[in-house]
């Protein structure tokens, strides 16, 4: 147990004048690049800055870590399989306070600030809004002064880079790391052995503990990023494990000729840090996807437990100063290894070992998705992690034996709770495990943790009644107001002062010149602002055109048959056909623009791309529909694009079949940015609806409990379809290969669906969705009334802070007072 030294003083501030940064940026070019001004090329001068913000966070980052130590403070620690973190330099410049000062030092060594800015990659470490939140709460937990670790994988390749060829998504592998990643430290001081497979052998006397003797072996090595809060007060950490072999070569073997054999645990190492969720169709992807996240979690507990016993000595009170938060079910098997390590390393007995895990462990759910709740085959568990094997057996008999002693379940009950599916192929439940492990289970929405209660958790909630609580997701509004939208924020300043900058609730000043009409000509104006710099952006990069003063209707996320992205082009194509059977209509111009990625083994989701190009190259070159209705789909949506397009969006698309969206934040995004919202009364949305007020957000719609009821009573989506001229039309359209002429069954089978089953509710939802659009069009008419309705929006949703998500977790499941 290492003592905590005495107290170190503070960093003297920096000199942050222009000339002093230009100075610093020569010398970092000079120094750690080794080019001068003369010879530089646009990538150095962006290595060169963000060594200098690195360097002037470092101190800070020092500072922010030794206080936790010496104030012997718990610390946070956030796993998660993603950090969708996007670009760093300006979020970093920022939160610094240092955007104009470095502008301007820039400028005067004949380098622009907005040109390399660009040049900076997006960390492909996420997919979607896992990882974004992941990514919020981590800027959160450091504005807030909650002393934190994120731990991850710090992927080479990421998800993929999408390219649309032909309408249809390409994978393609991201090379985010081509230019290196200057924001990071290696720490090789902070590696850890992770063993596979193998054999368990009795302890060496009688009791718990077992020795596992893995029959392969690797080493995680730390790769350390800062992750700096607002007005940099705090600076924490970003942990990202990559693997290597403990023998890089197999000299043997390359010398007895087999060369590419010999390259086998390289290789084999290598794969588990390459890319974001493996697909799983095959058993080869299964295993590597376990195989990633026991990774990973082995790696940051032997971590965590190694810092604890280094200054706390005993592992006893590792609850006291330590709280591990799964975000989702990838870290899930931290449970199993959790007691291992303590059981079979620090020999503790398996009930003493309990109840060191359970009051560590919070755990967050993120989806009623049956395929999202992972479990894993038994003989795969089995056969990877042997002695886990055992531990989960072990939690699943103290969890029976409660669940039949203390609580009088039934057999019926007994099943759904137990962390071994029996129906069919016997799987481990990881969902189950996570429950069981954590004293704190919490949904991400009011209605998402009401229907955990109600639905895939239903029996672990009767058995302990108190664990589950909702934490409703939040956004950092550095990024999605501050950052990504600094017309929008002047205005905002210039209008009710800066307290906002602190505290987003404040924003609510703003409903006061909400109807004023100076006011929202101004909003307006940054709204057009926005809006030219996305067509300007879809030029460049698409060679299309768009009318910055038509209505822009913006759906972006990942691309999922419940999130319906169909919905929204179905409803495309039905405008489309009024348009052309009612030209003497007054048409409200509208782009409906698209974004997502769909995960490579999901058919119907890369179909849903293929048709939205379809559907927009016929739209598109239609002249009776010139200057009326637009069907862009945007490639390679990622986080340096949603900062250009949620500023743009006059439409936020919220449309997910109610009861499926856990809860979103996108929603959120938009709605900060003054687009109103179009929407089902799913996941977050409910309590947008309830902060901006019914007048002020477009509903329609089934309910959850609607939805439940049909899915339930005998719903007949063909009647439905027979029932509504325009969604028949429609449909009939798509499935008879008007949009596909070059293969006309094309979408047959994906039409299909809805009229045998609508299992997401499109039909079900299709004449509310369509006349709730066209209530749109009559409001976009009134501009008084829209701007009224868009500038609440930004004016209420301030309650949607990260920082107050992250407040709340701290005070009510970590114990760390922020």
């Amino acid at each position: 147990m290492i003592k905590a030294v005495s107290t170190l003083p503070k960093p003297a501030p920096r000199a942050t004048d222009p000339e002093v940064l230009a100075a610093e940026i020569v010398e970092r070019l000079t120094y750690r690049i080794g080019k001068n001004a003369v010879a530089a090329k646009p990538h150095d001068w962006l290595a060169a800055v963000i060594n200098v913000i690195r360097d002037r966070i470092i101190d800070r980052w020092i500072a922010s870590t030794q206080e936790t130590y010496e104030q012997g403070g718990k610390r946070v620690y956030y796993l998660s399989l993603e950090f969708l973190i996007g670009r760093l330099m300006r979020d970093a410049v920022s939160n610094l306070g240092l955007m104009e000062e470095m502008r301007q030092a820039l400028a005067s060594l004949g380098v622009q600030l907005d040109l390399i800015r660009e040049l900076e990659p997006d960390a492909a470490l996420g997919n979607g809004g896992l990882g974004r939140l992941a990514a919020c709460f981590m800027e959160s937990m450091a504005t807030v002064d909650v002393p934190a670790y994120g731990y991850g994988i710090r992927y080479v390749n990421g998800m993929f880079r999408q390219e649309i060829h032909d309408g249809w998504q390409i994978e393609l592998p991201e090379t985010w790391l081509a230019h290196g990643n200057p924001w990071e430290f290696e720490r090789r001081e902070s590696s850890y052995e992770i063993g596979f497979g193998g054999t368990v052998e009795p302890g060496v006397e009688d009791g718990d503990a077992r020795v596992w003797k893995p029959g392969e072996r690797l080493i995680a090595t730390a790769y350390d990023t800062p992750v700096v809060g607002w007005r940099a007060e705090r600076v924490n950490t970003l942990r990202l494990w990559t693997a290597t072999p403990i023998d890089p070569i197999l000299l043997d073997r390359f010398n007895a000729g087999d060369h590419l054999g010999a390259l086998a645990e390289s290789n084999k190492a290598d794969s588990l840090a390459r890319v974001l969720y493996p697909a799983d169709s095959n058993p080869a992807g299964q295993e590597l996807r376990l195989r990633q996240e026991y990774f990973f979690s082995s790696a940051s507990l032997q971590d965590i437990i190694r810092r604890h016993i280094q200054y706390f000595g005993d592992i006893r009170t590792l609850p006291e100063k330590a709280a591990i938060q799964l975000n989702d079910t990838h870290p899930a098997v931290s449970i199993a290894e959790m007691m291992r390590l303590l059981i079979d390393e620090h020999d503790l007995t398996f009930d003493e070992a309990w109840a060191v895990t359970q009051p560590t462990f919070g755990y967050t759910n993120h989806t009623l998705l049956p395929e999202a709740l992972e479990t894993w085959p038994v003989p795969l568990f089995e056969r990877l992690l042997p002695r886990h094997m055992q531990l989960v057996y072990a939690i699943n008999a103290r969890l029976l034996g409660e669940a039949r002693r203390e609580k009088g379940m039934d057999d019926r009950a007994i099943a759904a709770i137990s962390l071994i599916d029996e129906t069919g192929e016997r799987r481990v439940r990881m969902a189950n495990l996570a429950f069981a492990g954590s004293h704190s289970v919490n949904g991400v929405a009011a209605l998402h943790t009401e229907l955990m209660k109600q639905t895939v958790f239903a029996d672990l909630h009767r058995m302990f009644p108190e664990r589950i609580n909702n934490k409703t997701n939040g956004v950092t509004p550095r990024r999605w107001l501050q950052q990504c939208n600094p017309e929008l924020t002047g205005l905002l300043r210039e209008t009710i002062g800066d307290a906002f900058l602190d505290d987003t609730e404040q924003l609510a000043a703003l409903d006061a010149v909400a109807d004023d009409a100076t006011f929202q000509a101004k909003f307006k104006a940054v709204k057009r602002t926005k809006k030219a710099a996305l067509s300007n952006l879809l030029r460049e990069r698409m060679g299309l055109k768009i009318d910055p003063n038509a209505l822009f209707d913006i759906q972006i996320k990942r691309i999922h048959e419940y999130k319906r992205q169909l919905l929204n082009i179905i409803e495309a194509v039905a405008l489309y056909d009024q348009i052309r059977s009612h030209p003497e209509k007054d048409w409200q111009p509208r782009v409906k623009l698209f974004g997502g990625k769909a995960a490579p083994s999901y058919a119907n989701a890369k179909l849903i791309i293929k048709l939205a190009n379809d559907v927009a190259r016929v739209i598109n070159h239609d002249p009776a529909v010139q200057g009326l209705l637009k069907v862009v789909f945007v490639p390679n949506y990622n986080v340096s694009l949603a900062e250009v397009m949620m500023p743009a969006a006059d439409l936020s698309e919220q449309i997910s079949t109610a009861g499926m969206e856990a809860s979103g934040t996108g929603n959120m995004k938009f709605a900060l940015n003054g687009a109103l919202t179009i929407g089902t009364l799913d996941g977050a949305n409910i309590e947008i609806k309830d902060h901006v007020g019914d007048e002020n957000i477009m509903i329609f719609g089934l309910t959850a409990e609607e939805v439940a009821a049909k899915r339930a009573g005998g719903y007949n989506p063909r009647e439905t379809i027979e029932a509504s001229r325009e969604l028949s039309q429609a449909l009939s359209a798509i499935a008879s290969g008007v949009f596909s002429p070059d293969d006309r069954d094309r979408y047959r089978d994906l039409i299909g669906g809805i009229y045998d089953r609508d299992w997401f509710m499109v039909a079900a939802d299709f004449d509310a969705y369509h006349t709730t659009q066209r209530a749109i069009d009559a409001l976009w008419g009134d501009e008084a009334a829209w701007y009224s309705k868009t500038i609440r929006n930004t004016a209420r949703v301030g309650w949607f802070s990260s920082d107050r998500t992250i407040r709340q977790y701290a005070s009510e499941i970590w114990g760390v007072l922020p």
